[in-house]
């Protein structure tokens, strides 16, 4: 059954934090990475605008005025299906095995960069709908089933290694967008990743190599000059 977080409508994040400057920081920055946004300083608020409103993602700070962030998340968990990121000052990895143990699908450790929020949005959201994609043959050459996890040319599989999938996942899941390096980075690879933008041409080379019918003229992934990559489909 396909989830609801994957429609085309534009997104709907609720923000659930008692203070109100992080929600504004927070609101500004993602309403300008194409997101609507919805605020709530405590849980009683949260729950009021989940009933009324069609939420696609919830960011939940666990210190609030009313509920304990962990006792909400439960409640929102058992109540809807949509992915929920943990914010909190809380560092040690009792706190995050719990966090994600009672629902939730991401976990972000004050203090945070908001492109890393951004992220973690966008990847949470992609999860949600790749879960629910089945075979996707995208026509006689190429065909992918991102539950199983697989790439097939000709209807064989294609051994990609774990970092070319996550790099084809990331741009097969949005396709036609364009995505930057650092996007990429971000997107596929996680703040673990050390290396440079650049690096990510490297990546996209090995991808190519397997999937392209002429890896000189891309069909699939495509170059998008001074900027960075998209994967293509009609």
């Amino acid at each position: 059954m396909s989830k609801s977080t994957c429609s085309i409508e534009k997104k709907r994040i609720l923000i659930i934090d008692d203070e109100e400057r992080i929600r504004e920081i927070l609101r500004v920055y993602i309403e300008h990475s194409g997101y609507e946004v919805f605020e709530a300083a405590n849980g009683k608020e949260a729950l009021k605008i989940l009933r009324e409103q069609k939420i696609h993602l919830v960011i939940l700070d666990l210190l609030l005025p009313d509920i304990q962030g962990e006792e909400l998340c439960k409640d929102i968990r058992r109540r809807y299906d949509l992915p929920i990121i943990m914010v909190t000052g809380k560092t040690d990895e009792s706190s995050m095995v719990y966090g994600l143990s009672i629902g939730a699908d991401d976990y972000i450790v004050k203090p945070f960069s908001l492109r890393n929020v951004v992220a973690r949005i966008e990847a949470v959201l992609r999860r949600y709908c790749v879960d629910s994609l089945e075979l996707v043959l995208l026509d006689d050459y190429l065909s992918y089933d991102f539950e199983k996890k697989i790439v097939m040319i000709q209807g064989d599989e294609v051994h990609l290694t774990p970092t070319e999938y996550k790099i084809f996942e990331t741009l097969a899941t949005s396709p036609n967008r364009i995505f930057s390096r650092a996007q990429l980075i971000a997107y596929a690879l996680g703040d673990e990743f050390d290396g440079y933008d650049r690096s990510i041409d490297t990546y996209i080379k090995g991808l190519r190599q397997k999937i392209e019918p002429n890896r000189k003229k891309p069909k699939y992934v495509v170059t998008v000059h001074g900027i960075g990559y998209r994967f293509m489909k009609e």
